[in-house]
């Protein structure tokens, strides 16, 4: 006989909701859907109103679309969750472009899903580095923070970077 302690057992439950969701998917983008577009937009909206014009690097959607760069756009169902972009810069360095988590989803971890695919890739390419630049100021430290997080370290610009104060330079050795 169970105890009373046991008594929640003999109470019906109701059913479960299925817990079981279709993954997040990632994927590689070709940049012409409308909704990939908006994101960017509001990328460099917010790179431009938080950089000076001659210290932001974010890249339009023309920009891209070049050989050499590699862009993801994240995806659950038909929501888009956030994207991110790998340049190649030479046969063993990449850099990291266009992070961005729709606003509507940051803190659910897909940035850093998004960092984790990225450098899976980065690897698997034979990149020996991957770099990235972002901004200085107080509204890149989320940023910062997550790269740091992931093994990246403040270094001196790369490629064709030069020394500016509005940038933050991070690199991590695969």
């Amino acid at each position: 006989m169970p105890s009373d302690t046991d008594e929640h057992l003999l109470r019906p439950h109701p059913p479960r909701a299925s817990t079981t969701t279709p993954p997040v998917q990632i994927i590689v983008d070709d940049l012409s859907g409308p909704r990939i577009a908006a994101l960017l937009g509001e990328h460099l909206a917010d790179m431009q109103a938080n950089s000076p014009a001659c210290s932001m690097h974010a890249l339009d959607l023309d920009a891209l679309r070049v050989p050499g760069i590699t862009f993801w756009s994240v995806w659950d169902d038909t929501d888009l969750l956030g994207c991110g972009a790998l340049k190649q810069l030479d046969p063993t360095h990449g850099e990291i472009k266009s992070m961005r988590t729709a606003a509507a989803h940051t803190g659910r971890g897909i940035a850093t899903l998004l960092l984790d695919h990225i450098i899976t890739t980065a690897r698997s390419r034979g990149y020996h580095r991957l770099s990235l630049e972002t901004g200085a100021s107080d509204f890149y430290t989320p940023a910062q923070r997550l790269y740091t997080r992931h093994g990246f370290e403040r270094c001196a610009p790369f490629a064709d970077y030069t020394a500016d104060p509005h940038s933050v330079y991070m690199t991590r050795t695969l």
